[in-house]
């Protein structure tokens, strides 16, 4: 048993007799009253999401999860292919198991797949990812000054963020994986 405490994103819990993964969670502590936690829930067996308030303290059944490191290999369509580091088994994974973060996915990256009675339910991602630039226009001088600090720039699996003027293609660059933003030049 575990407390509200532990309710964070990624977590299964067993809530109505089926595991839910939690997609948001928010800690709320409102002024007046009982602080509270806001959830998202994911049932992994129907694929149906709802949302859910649970009181701080209240008590609640975590699922064991099996834990696998496992390699991103390619994509089919919109099928994804891993492969578990130890085993050299072959994954096939849907959007939905992915949950958003098909886009950050470039061949050779490193994950864990989590697993449930033997079936993946989903993928943590880590927080940083580090991707080479391959389109990014050039900054002009003194465009900082007009108050244009950022540009668009494509990294080598099609994904575009906003960097800052000073990188150019063929440099790395570190992207946050959980708000999708430009973090940090990455040292060659």
């Amino acid at each position: 048993m575990a407390s509200t405490q532990d309710i964070k994103r990624g977590v299964v819990i067993l809530w109505k007799n089926d595991p839910h993964l939690v997609t948001e969670f928010e800690h709320i502590m409102p002024g007046k009253g009982s602080a509270f936690v806001r959830t998202k829930l994911k049932n992994l067996k129907t694929g149906k999401v709802l949302e859910n308030t649970f009181k701080v303290g209240e008590r609640v059944d975590l699922v064991d999860l099996e834990k696998r490191k496992v390699q991103y290999l390619y994509a089919s369509g919109d099928k994804f292919a891993f492969m578990d580091n130890n085993t050299y088994e072959q994954f096939e994974l849907g959007v939905e198991v992915l949950a958003g973060f098909e886009k950050y996915l470039k061949e050779g990256l490193d994950v864990v797949l989590l697993f449930s009675d033997g079936t993946p339910i989903t993928v943590e991602f880590p927080k940083k990812v580090s991707y080479k630039v391959t389109e990014a226009e050039p900054g002009v001088k003194g465009d900082t000054a007009s108050g244009r600090v950022t540009k668009e720039v494509t990294m080598e699996n099609g994904l575009k963020i906003r960097a800052p003027l000073f990188i150019k293609e063929g440099d790395t660059v570190v992207v946050n994986t959980e708000t999708g933003e430009y973090a940090e030049r990455a040292s060659e």
